[in-house]
Formats: structure tokens, C-alpha cells, sequence
């Protein structure tokens, strides 16, 4: 049954794309929040450093997280990472964009039909709130938002999902949670666009429907059957977390999107933030009587990264080194005192990517200044005296958890229905590397 799935996905796709010519025609009229480039060349060429930046995250996440598996699934959870760029970068073509950039169906979802097979995505053409850069770039630079996002959940269910389950799962996932986030939160008509919550470089849209469709995962899958395991390489950890912090740079100086002071504000907060949190971690590591490890300052760096994605924009350097030291505590102690007995979230992405996006996002609305950015507007963070954006903050934070949450739990059963998500005992003792592919270290 599966070839013949995979067999009809090819042949649509191939057909699709092959006679294109013939029904995806490049309409000479600008649709909505479409309009005539402006075109900077430094906007554009830096651009196109930051699309890369972002793409090289997926990869670096792959070592991050392969290197702290067991050695018998090292190869199968960098490549669950890999494979996220593969499969979504074909699916946003085809309708991704459109459903998160296309014209809005109620400020929740867009309409694809407009950008189907990236009709009207055009080098000659430009997104309203990024005059300066073609609509093609700026869509390829958000094609690498949803490439990392379902990466970042594999984390919580490592060594015992059957990988064509999580194939599946990964494009139901964009489709039903990612798209409709990324629309609400970025799209000019977008439901909380037009709340006034901030998110600079995606809290909500990455970090918390990551973390939360993580949590349901590794609910729904249960625990492995031997949850502590040594690190396969923790050399590859630091590589990767060295990948993920230097992508991170297009992943937030990007969301600028153009070459700017803007830019310039959110690189030396993701600067700051990251290296505040990684002291912090290890800091406390010690003041709880644990050795300094290289995997805690890896994790910290990370969890900096994570908090300081919605607020990047929008916050001093200063605040910026608050930031990264709150929510480096609050993971630590998450990560402690999360019931692993009880839920195995495999490599902690729950208490990192999702309660330090949650932390991002509600500190976002305590230090968000309008000296940073004037599109903080009279709703200042709570620090300066007013309590409008935090609480926007806040009601955001709760109605994405909850959609997160449960729709990802949905997602789970249904796939499940369709095909088993995980492996057998015998091929959980083997190892995902031999039994899902035929390969091993």
C-alpha cells in the first residue's frame, strides 16, 4: 500500500510541475499586501545570506540532537532533520506559502489557491511589509521557518517512531498547525497580527507549536524502554550548537527582513541573550552541586536562543542579557523537576524550545520598548508602566498552547489510525538506524 502511496505522490507531483505552464500563469495584477518592488540590492543580498543562515539551523539541530541519542539511533535522528528540508521545502512550494501568505480566510488561515505551485511569486514583486526584497526571496526565506519547526518536536519522541509515521505526521503538521499559526501571527490580516501581539521571529509560531506538539508526542508515544542512555557523541552536540547559534543570526537579524539597524539590533540581542544563558545554565549547574558539562552550555546557548526569538526586535541589549538569564533558570528547573518517570520527552524539547519560547514570549511584553522599534507603538512592555501589550502577550500565549497542544495530540492519534507511529520492542532494542534504515555508525 505504501508504494503505491509514495508511487501517486511522485507522479502528482511530477505532473504538477510539468505542465505548469499550462494552468499556473504569473498573473500581471498585485493581490492583497502584494505590491511593486522597491528593490535594495544590500536588503536583498543580505537577505539571501539569511535564508541560508536559517536553512544551515535544520542540519545543526540534527547534530545537536544526534549527538545526545543513544549510537544505535544517531544516524535516523539527524536524518528525521534532514528530511524535514526535503519534504517541506516541496509542500511549501506547493501550497505551504499560500496557506500561511495567501489572502486571509478569516484572519485564520490564507487562501492557497492564489499561490498554488508558487503562482504569483514573483522576483518582480514584493510582500507589503518587505518592500525591498522580491516576494520569491522573502518566500524562500520563510520556507525555512516551517523547514526547522517539525524538526524540532522529533527531539521529544528520539529513538522509538516509525519514520514514515513521522513523515506523515511532520506534513499534517504544517498543513493544520503551523500554517494557520505563522498566518495569525505574520499576515497583515492575521487574527493575532491584528491583536498587537509581538513575535519577532517566531515564539509562537516555531518555538511554542514545537514544543507543545512535543509534549503531546512523547504523551501519546509513551516511554522508551530504557530512558537514560549515554550520548552517542557530545562533540557533535557542541557542533551543532555552534550550527544553530550562527544560523540563528539570519534566523533573527533576518526577520528584519532587510539590511538595517534593525537587523543589526536583533543579531547583538541573539548575541547576548545566548551567551547570557549559557552562563547561567552552567552557573547553576554548580550552584545545585552538578559539574560544569559542555552538554549544559550547549543547552543553556540554545534555550537563549529560543527565548530571544519573539523578542529579538524589540528589546534593549540589556534586556536582551535579562532575558537569556530568566529563561536559561526557569528551563534548568523545568528540566529537573520534569516528571520523566512519567512522560519521556527524550531530549528535554518541551522545558527548552517550549517553555523558552513561552518565556520569551511573555518577557517580550515586560521589555518590549518603542525606542527599539517604534512598531511596539504606545503599548509598551510592562516594565515601562503599562500592562496592555503583556497581557496580549499572555492571552496569545494561552490560546496557542492550547490549540498547540491539542491539535498536535489529534494529529498523533490520526496518523496513528493510518499507520503505526511506533516501533516494535524488538526493533526499539535494535536500534532506528538498522531496523528503519539500514545503516549504522
Amino acid at each position: 500500500m505504501r508504494k503505491i502511496v509514495l508511487s501517486v505522490i511522485l507522479i502528482t507531483v511530477l505532473g504538477l510541475t510539468f505542465f505548469s505552464n499550462y494552468f499556473v500563469v504569473e498573473s500581471t495584477q498585485l493581490g492583497a499586501h502584494i505590491v511593486e518592488l522597491k528593490l535594495d540590492t544590500g536588503d536583498t543580498a543580505w537577505m539571501i545570506v539569511a535564508s541560508a543562515l536559517v536553512l544551515i539551523m535544520t542540519p545543526g539541530l540534527g547534530f545537536f540532537y544526534g549527538g545526545m541519542v543513544g549510537k544505535k539511533n544517531v544516524i535516523s535522528t539527524m536524518l528525521q532533520s534532514f528530511m524535514a528540508m526535503v519534504i517541506v521545502t516541496v509542500l511549501w512550494v506547493v501550497i505551504g506559502f499560500g496557506l500561511c501568505f495567501g489572502p486571509s480566510i478569516g484572519g485564520i488561515i490564507g487562501d492557497p489557491s492564489y499561490n498554488l505551485l508558487f503562482n504569483g511569486v514573483s522576483a518582480n514583486t514584493a510582500w507589503e511589509l518587505a518592500p525591498t526584497i522580491p516576494l520569491l526571496l522573502f518566500a524562500f526565506f520563510q520556507a525555512k521557518f516551517a523547514i526547522i519547526t517539525p524538526a524540532l518536536i522529533t527531539g521529544a519522541f528520539a529513538e522509538r517512531v516509525r519514520f514514515w509515521a513521522y513523515l506523515l505526521f511532520m506534513v499534517l503538521f504544517i498543513l493544520i498547525i503551523y500554517a494557520p499559526l505563522c498566518h495569525m501571527t505574520w499576515h497583515p490580516d492575521g487574527l493575532f497580527f491584528k491583536m498587537g501581539v509581538l513575535d519577532f521571529a517566531g515564539g509562537t509560531v516555531v518555538h511554542m507549536s514545537a514544543g507543545w506538539a512535543a509534549l503531546a508526542g512523547a504523551i501519546f508515544l509513551g516511554k522508551r524502554k530504557v530512558q537514560k542512555v549515554n550520548p552517542a557523541r557530545i562533540t557533535y552536540v557542541l557542533l551543532g550548537t555552534g550550527l544553530l547559534w550562527f544560523g540563528w543570526f539570519g534566523f533573527n537579524a533576518g526577520s528584519a527582513v532587510g539590511s538595517s539597524g534593525l537587523a543589526a539590533q536583533a543579531l547583538g540581542t541573539t548575541t547576548v541573550a545566548a551567551a547570557a544563558a549559557a552562563m547561567a545554565w552552567v552557573f547553576l549547574d554548580k550552584i545545585m552541586g552538578h559539574k560544569l558539562s559542555a552538554m549544559g552550555a550547549c543547552i543553556g546557548a540554545v534555550v537563549g536562543l529560543v527565548a530571544i526569538t519573539p523578542a529579538a526586535g524589540f528589546v534593549s541589549i540589556p534586556h536582551a542579557i535579562t532575558i537569556g538569564i530568566i529563561a536559561s533558570i526557569i528551563s534548568n528547573f523545568m528540566v529537573m523537576k520534569f516528571p520523566k518517570g512519567k512522560i519521556d520527552d527524550a531530549l528535554d524539547v518541551f522545558a527548552c524550545h517550549g517553555v523558552g519560547g513561552m518565556t520569551g514570549m511573555l518577557l517580550t511584553g515586560i521589555f518590549a520598548s518603542n525606542t527599539v522599534n517604534p512598531i511596539v507603538g504606545d503599548n509598551q512592555g510592562l516594565i515601562f508602566g503599562d500592562t496592555t501589550l503583556f497581557l496580549i502577550q499572555l492571552k496569545a500565549l494561552v490560546l496557542v498552547s492550547i490549540f498547540a497542544f491539542s491539535a498536535s495530540y489529534a494529529l498523533f492519534f490520526i496518523v496513528n489510525k493510518i499507520t503505526p507511529l511506533r516501533v516494535s520492542e524488538d526493533k526499539e532494542e535494535l536500534g532506528l538506524d538498522i531496523t528503519q534504515h539500514g545503516e549504522f555508525l
